[in-house]
């Protein structure tokens, strides 16, 4: 099992989700995040003083899948994220070692 993590543009969050569920996700947690990376934030006009807007709002996507379905989930976050534009974001994949749906016991993929 793995947990794909993606950070993307908030406007990008419908088409992301509405592609997952084409291929099958139904359970993402979303959170709302500020970040930077190249992108570097911007500068902007505030009763006419100048400043730095550093930490940029994003949208943070976490997913647990089975291992058959990580490269479909990335390729699937990656085409419907993209606009082509600095800051589209990024995506990680991390192992899973154990999965425990609290409400029934079960364990491993029985638990996504």
């Amino acid at each position: 099992m793995k947990k794909v993590e993606a950070i993307i543009k908030p406007f990008k969050l419908d088409d992301v989700k509405e592609a997952l569920s084409q291929v099958g996700i139904s359970g993402i947690t979303v959170s709302e995040v500020k970040g930077f990376g190249r992108q570097k934030g911007h500068t902007e006009l505030y009763r006419g003083a100048e400043y730095v807007v550093d930490f940029l709002p994003k949208i943070k996507l976490e997913i647990a899948v089975p291992d058959e379905l990580v490269r479909q989930v990335v390729d699937t976050i990656e085409q419907s994220a993209k606009t082509g534009r600095i800051g589209d974001g990024k995506i990680f994949v991390y192992s899973i070692e154990e999965v425990v749906r609290i409400r029934t016991g079960e364990r491993g993929k029985d638990a996504l």
